[in-house]
């Protein structure tokens, strides 16, 4: 409120005041000044009254209350002038990310559908591309030159080896391309080559020979079911984090990495995968049981959400909001495989001890 509106009224001026005050006034006491003069207080106040205009203001008088101001209209209803709550909006266009995620989904189940070779090539490309915009982003914000061609040639060929000589032959294309990126790394300046090579080793393992899980789950007798069932709980993580998060996340899971991200999220993440993981288990893969398919959902919720994270802190370090601009309402390749790449060899490995290999 208004601070004038509690302010005293003025002191009326004239002689009918004084003739409030009465014949037995009580008298005003002396009172020294700074100088030890004495001086009438009296006397000192009625020539301050006189020099405006209005009579003096006697000790004796009882002060005048102030009267409040009446509050103005909107303070009687407080909750009027609140600014209506606003709706919770997506930060992306979710026409264009829904569309986009249907073209690739479209693409990853018919080359799945026609033959398995075919969704090995959906693998490198990709890798590929992953490992361009991940190389991009580190030399344009890092200044960090981790060498693409070594790492598009050695990607390409782990995922390759993985399918077809499994978990032996990714080990070995690994270390293949490792080698291969430090020694085209030596055709440049030394200077920060240490930088370099290890971001390229970095990126070797974090694209490529993660992705490389996902070709060896093709290799079973029901290898695309398997990829089916790896990407489905996958996707229904994300998307129980996103529903759950955005109507009742309120407690912030990781506030430093991704402030978006809220406890109540990762709980609706886990119920959704664990349902489908049970659904999956029965009904599309061979030998498989419902409870196997509620531990299978539990662990991909989170290794899902770590490489969400994972890749969240990778941006705030480079100062970026997305890893590219390929796919409208998405971002980049990187920014769809985040949460996919870490959850195939949780996939793998975890179908293997249920239900094997073969």
């Amino acid at each position: 409120m208004n601070d004038s509106s509690w302010q005293p009224e003025p002191v009326p001026a004239g002689p009918a005041y004084d003739a409030q005050v009465g014949p037995h006034t009580r008298p005003m006491p002396i009172v020294p000044d700074a100088a030890g003069r004495d001086f009438d207080d009296r006397e000192a106040r009625d020539r301050g009254a006189a020099s405006d205009g209005g009579s003096p203001f006697r000790a004796d008088t009882p002060p005048q209350e102030p009267m409040p101001s009446p509050p103005p209209p909107h303070a009687e209803h407080p909750q009027d002038s609140s600014p209506p709550p606003q709706k919770k909006r997506a930060g992306r266009d979710l026409r264009a990310a829904i569309g986009v995620g249907v073209g690739l989904g479209a693409v990853i189940f018919a080359s799945l559908l026609i033959v398995k070779a075919v969704f090995v090539g959906v693998i490198v490309v990709a890798v590929v591309v992953g490992l361009w915009e991940l190389t991009s982003r580190l030399q344009e914000k890092k200044g960090i030159k981790a060498p693409l061609v070594p790492l598009a040639v050695g990607g390409a060929a782990m995922v390759i080896a993985g399918y077809v000589r499994g978990a032996e032959g990714a080990w070995v294309a690994m270390a293949l391309t490792v080698l291969a990126v430090l020694v085209w790394r030596m055709t440049e300046p030394p200077e920060d080559y240490l930088k370099d090579v290890t971001a390229g080793a970095f990126a070797v393992f974090y694209v490529p020979f993660l992705a490389t899980f996902v070709a060896m789950l093709l290799t079973a007798d029901d290898g695309p079911q398997r990829v089916i069932t790896f990407l489905l709980l996958t996707v229904v993580s994300d998307t129980g984090a996103y529903a759950v998060g955005w109507r009742f996340g309120k407690t912030k899971l990781a506030p430093r990495i991704s402030p978006g991200k809220t406890r109540e999220g990762l709980f609706g993440a886990v119920a959704f995968a664990m349902v489908a993981g049970a659904l999956c288990m029965e009904f599309l893969i061979d030998g498989g049981a419902w409870w196997q398919g509620l531990l299978l959902g539990l662990a991909v919720a989170v290794s899902a959400t770590l490489g969400d994270l994972g890749e969240s802190m990778i941006k705030r370090d480079l100062g970026i909001k997305d890893m590219g601009t390929l796919l409208p309402g998405h971002g980049g390749i990187m920014d769809r495989l985040d949460s996919l790449l870490p959850t195939a060899p949780v996939v793998w490995l975890l179908l293997a001890a249920f239900v094997g290999t073969g």
